[in-house]
């Protein structure tokens, strides 16, 4: 059975390739919406900037679409899209301004305060209250979103590394970001 919905779903990616290369572009963004999450943390990975990892995926999609054509093989369009993403992150890191030391006095004098120290607290307190919420979950849930979210594992990586079906590590995740979100409404709900 194993076997069967890696072939499953790798047979659905194909199709879906092949219809968007013939013009199809709601199967292109089914594809858009099955690799999102994982050029969007090759991005992130990256980059480190999570609105610029957003722009980034954007981007890679874009450039997924205009070079759909010269896509030879239907069933390498994983790999191919990863290494676009990984291409493109690698050129939007060396091609960024380098961060410089300035006085203090200097950037007050030119700088608009975007943000209160209020978002600046409370951005605090919610990266806080996620990490308080990770710790909470067990190693499985832990490792899992790990995996997905920071290492930028495609599910067939985390398939090998955990040793289980793609379809057992879809639910892991799914179970997973339901824990999670229930910690999180815990430490929010004990906070208020």
């Amino acid at each position: 059975m194993n076997g069967n919905l890696y072939n499953d779903e790798r047979d659905r990616i194909v199709d879906l390739v092949v219809k968007a290369q013939s013009g199809d572009r709601d199967a292109f963004g089914q594809l858009v919406e099955i690799f999102q999450p994982v050029v969007f943390a090759i991005a992130l990975k990256r980059l480190r900037h999570y609105w610029e990892a957003q722009e980034l995926a954007q981007d890679v999609f874009i450039q997924a679409m205009q070079k759909l054509d010269q896509l030879r093989e239907p069933a390498a369009f994983p790999g191919w899209l990863r290494s676009i993403a990984a291409r493109m992150a690698i050129n939007r890191a060396v091609r960024r301004p380098h961060d410089f030391a300035t006085e203090p006095e200097a950037l007050a004098s030119v700088c608009v305060e975007n943000e209160t120290p209020l978002h600046a607290i409370l951005e605090v307190e919610r990266r806080d209250n996620l990490a308080v919420g990770i710790s909470r979950l067990g190693a499985m849930d832990r490792d899992t979103l790990q995996a997905f979210y920071v290492e930028g594992q495609s599910l067939r990586e985390m398939s090998a590394e955990f040793e289980a079906p793609i379809g057992t590590i879809k639910r892991r995740l799914h179970v997973a970001r339901k824990r999670l979100a229930k910690e999180m409404e815990e430490l929010e709900a004990v906070a208020v």
